[in-house]
């Protein structure tokens, strides 16, 4: 089984660790595993575990009060009140007072903190006020955001839970007594229930398969070819395989006990009962979590390019206002009114308020795609939704309907076959691991359902688990005493791998060169018409062949009896959403398991050209040059293996594509792992669904083309205010070092600057609830820090232009040119420059022209009057002179009027100018 196995667990283990429980305390994971052992956890923990490996399972279930068909529901019950939900510590949202603090301890603030402790220095209580507002307006608002997406966000993942398969005594019936191996896997008097993993306690008896999470640790009851990745708790770069037996070495850590399982490793293969030890806290990962105090995760893409962009800006900044300060330090002979005025400059070009922007759009964008049943696992990843620009996905449940019939059951030859058809439905009825939808089907057909001789007539002797591998899975039955039957069902050529001869009727076949071409022309004749084939083989093992337990081994020297084939018909859904995300520039790349007959016949039904497709041994011999061509050039991948999935969506990631993978399986895992984005669904196994950001609760692509939609409006809300503040701050100061060279007074004092800057954050609160153009939605979109400094380059002088014809203004019309007039020149720029910064929100939110053809949302429009009114207010009111302002003439506002409308009109020529030479994000 190891060596069968090996290029699948190796291609798993590649991929990247458990993202979402395991990322907080990974620094202390990354110790060597020697290093981990029993003294990672409390002592008591520890000695019961080690008690639990060494003691007989039959005593263990005895000492938990448990027994072979696990707790009732009432002693579960009382348990859960007495013990508490089985959750670690580190799940536990922040205390307020903590959250208050992250929200505060960022760069912006801190610098705003320090011109404020400034100010009170030099008793300059007004600006002190002014710098705390600012302060305590974005810390305030972050905070309230966040505690509200927090709430949102456990709301959402409330409707996404992952359960566990627990055994439960049937009504009536007795607890009954362990067998010998600690478990009676055939007693009748067990019932299997999905609970979800908070709701497990001590003593609950749990049945694994591949796919699902360990959710407490555990003592293994039974298990057949069980393998566990345990590198999210250790490093081992191989699943290490468990075992039943009682542990003989009382020596051993904890953790390299083979009869133990730890919460957070999950199942790659085989089937197992286990018994719950320890819950919550108490488990090897609690104990864990305590030690460990809130590790960062590392930066994801939509944390660079926040970084990338702040650090742009604060670069611009610390170059800007030093230069301020030795013009005015120069020209004006006051250093210390220099320096203040530098600090405001510098308070100016700080986008105080880009975190809560942020955090309010993010949590905004999360709750609207949860309306359209798209759940957000990470608010970030809604970036990546918005930027994808290819889309990787299973050809099952997501073209197809997801709703598999059984069609057909034939012989070798095409003629139908009830006595197939029994065999497959033996196979499927007394595995108990993974059942996919092919075993449902199987379980679901009238025909098999009426014969219950074939439910009550055979006995389960063991089983070979299905692996994607081999890709076949196999059962041992036996109807008498004398005779086991091993039958095997699997991919057709997986099976004939394993075949010797083919059965026909009475007759028994040779499998040579002319019956092997009438099978697979047979099978093609099937797929060609839609239809998954399954082959069904197996052996009779007489009284010198049989044996207690069986292995991969056995599955040799097997007879061909035939095929089920199912159908699985396209949603008629597909073609359309397959159009939609064409359109909005995502481009789907079909990668299926499935044989290149039934692919294409799927894709062409729902009007994907699958053209030369490439098949899953091609892809292993390629090399990554030659596989990141391949990927360019071809749509459809059949009969692939979970590594070459992996690989390909690397290549497509490599090429500097933002790639997303959709899937639902175990073998989904290293690729939802390896694409910027995975996508899962509600139904999926509980591996997939931990390794994915998205969780769409209805799987369809039409539902994913509207989460593409909603994460790219998400992006161009965050964008604007960024692209807003950058050119607006970058103008502004550009003024300031014009007027600063020429005029013997400060061109606004370090108050007005600060206020100033006050009221139009204030304004950019109502962002995340902007509008966005169409167009914009159309294209994947991405963080750009050169455009962006382009952008403020082309953008932000534009103000000054109206900024200097104000001074002009202010000069010679109304005779404000000396410094005992400098309070009326700086009421005349303090009015202009803030409605110019009001303005230019509408003038850059869209490519169109603002108000005719592109209006923002009505919270943006209201917000952006009120600011302006309180601007002009502020000089013209009763506390003019508080703030060191002074009333107007009503002369002055003509001017105002055809500066602002000069402004816009030069605005809006500009912006096409730059929107065809470098488009417009």
């Amino acid at each position: 089984m190891k060596n069968v196995l090996k290029s699948f667990f190796e291609s798993f283990l590649r991929s990247r660790h458990m993202r979402h429980h395991f990322e907080r305390w990974q620094t202390l994971l990354s110790a060597k595993p020697s290093s981990l052992g029993s003294a990672a956890m409390p002592p008591e923990i520890a000695k019961a575990l080690a008690a639990a490996s060494h003691t007989d399972a039959g005593e263990v279930l005895v000492r938990m009060n448990s027994s072979s068909q696990g707790l009732t529901e009432a002693h579960a019950l009382a348990l859960r009140k007495r013990l508490g939900s089985n959750e670690v510590r580190h799940e536990q949202p922040l205390p307020w007072w903590n959250h208050l603090w992250q929200c505060y301890r960022n760069p912006f603030n801190l610098l705003l903190t320090v011109l404020a402790l400034v100010s009170y220095i030099t008793e300059d209580t007004k600006a002190t006020v002014v710098i705390g507002s600012m302060v305590l307006l974005s810390t305030v608002l972050r905070f309230l955001q966040e505690s509200r997406s927090n709430k949102a966000a456990d709301r959402l993942k409330a409707m996404v839970s992952n359960t566990s398969t627990v055994l439960r005594p049937a009504p009536g019936e007795k607890a009954g007594r362990a067998g010998d191996d600690g478990f009676d896997l055939a007693h009748t008097g067990t019932l299997r229930m999905e609970v979800p993993m908070r709701d497990l306690v001590p003593g609950d008896v749990i049945a694994l398969s591949a796919g699902d999470m360990i959710p407490a640790d555990a003592r293994l009851l039974s298990a057949k070819d069980l393998f566990i990745s345990q590198s999210a708790l250790t490093g081992e770069s191989m699943p290490v395989e468990k075992f039943a037996a009682t542990a003989a070495d009382h020596q051993a850590g904890v953790l390299e006990r083979d009869n133990l399982l730890f919460m957070g490793t999950n199942v790659i293969s085989g089937t197992a009962t286990a018994v719950i030890v320890h819950t919550g806290e108490r488990t090897f990962f609690g104990a864990l979590a305590q030690r460990v105090s809130a590790t960062d995760r590392g930066t994801t893409a939509f944390q660079a390019g926040i970084n990338r962009v702040s650090w742009l800006l604060i670069r611009f900044m610390l170059v800007m206002a030093p230069l301020v300060l030795v013009i005015n330090g120069v020209t004006k002979g006051d250093w210390w009114e220099a320096a203040l005025f530098a600090l405001s400059i510098a308070v100016g070009l700080t986008p105080e308020m880009l975190p809560m922007i942020v955090t309010a759009t993010l949590a905004k964008g999360a709750v609207v795609m949860s309306r359209r049943k798209v759940i957000v696992k990470r608010l970030e990843a809604i970036h990546n939704f918005g930027a994808m620009d290819v889309l990787c996905t299973d050809k099952t449940g997501t073209l197809t309907q997801d709703r598999i019939v059984l069609e057909r059951h034939t012989n070798a030859w095409g003629e139908d076959s009830d006595h197939v058809l029994q065999q497959a439905y033996l196979n499927s009825f007394h595995q108990t691991g993974l059942k996919n939808l092919l075993d449902k089907a199987v379980l679901s057909h009238a025909e098999v359902q009426l014969d219950t001789q074939l439910q009550t007539g055979w006995r389960k002797v063991d089983e070979v688990p299905f692996d994607f591998s081999r890709r076949r899975m196999s059962v041992v039955v036996a109807h008498g005493e004398d005779e086991h039957l091993l039958i095997c069902k699997g991919a057709l050529e997986e099976i004939l791998s394993v075949c010797t001869s083919v059965e026909r009727g009475a007759e028994v076949l040779a499998l040579d060169a002319d019956v092997m071409a009438r099978i697979h022309r047979v099978a093609s004749e099937l797929n060609a018409q839609g239809l998954r084939v399954v082959a069904v083989a197996s052996r009779t093992l007489h009284a010198d062949a049989r044996k207690p337990a069986y292995s991969v081994a056995d599955e040799a020297g097997l007879t061909l009896l035939g095929y089920v084939a199912f159908l699985d018909p396209p949603k008629e859904s597909t073609a359309p959403a397959l159009q939609a995300l064409a359109a909005h520039g995502v481009a789907v790349k079909v990668l299926t398991g499935d044989n290149e007959l039934v692919t294409r016949k799927v894709c062409g039904d729902v009007g994907i050209d699958a053209g030369r497709m490439v098949l899953g041994h091609e892809v292993e011999r390629m090399s990554e040059a030659e596989l990141r061509q391949v990927v360019e050039m071809r749509q459809v991948f059949a009969k692939l293996t979970p590594a070459h999935k992996e690989r390909i969506v690397q290549a497509l990631h490599a090429n500097g594509h933002v790639v997303g993978f959709m899937g639902d399986g175990i073998n989904d895992a290293p690729a939802l792992r390896a694409a910027d984005i995975g996508i899962s669904v509600d139904g999926a196994v509980d591996v997939a669904k931990e390794s994915a950001d998205i969780i769409l609760l209805e799987k369809s692509l039409m539902v994913l083309e509207q989460g593409v939609v909603e994460g790219r409006r998400t992006f161009a809300n965050m964008l604007k205010y960024i692209k807003i503040t950058a050119s607006s701050n970058f103008g502004n100061v550009f003024s300031v070092l014009v007027a600063s060279a020429f005029l013997p007074f400060l061109p606004m004092l370090p108050l007005h600057l600060l206020v100033q800057n006050l009221l139009y954050d204030v304004s950019q609160i109502a962002i995340p609830f902007d509008n966005v153009d169409e167009e914009f939605l159309k294209t994947p979109q991405r963080w750009n820090p050169a455009d962006l400094g382009r952008f403020m380059v082309f953008f932000g002088p534009l103000s000054s232009v109206f900024d200097i014809l104000t001074y002009t203004v202010m000069w010679f019309v109304f005779a404000a040119n000396s410094v005992e007039h400098q309070t009326l020149f700086q009421s005349g720029w303090f009015i202009e420059g803030l409605l110019s910064q009001t303005l230019i929100v509408h003038l850059i939110r869209t490519r169109k022209i603002p108000f005719l053809q592109s209006r923002a949302a009505w919270p943006l429009l209201a917000m952006g009057a009120a600011i302006a009114a309180v601007g002009i207010w502020l000089p013209m009111g009763p506390l003019a002179h508080y703030f060191k302002l002074q009333a107007l003439p009503l002369a002055y506002f003509p001017w105002l009027v055809l500066m602002l409308v000069g402004y816009a009109t030069l605005t809006q020529a500009v912006k096409g100018w730059y929107a065809r030479k470098y488009g417009w994000q």
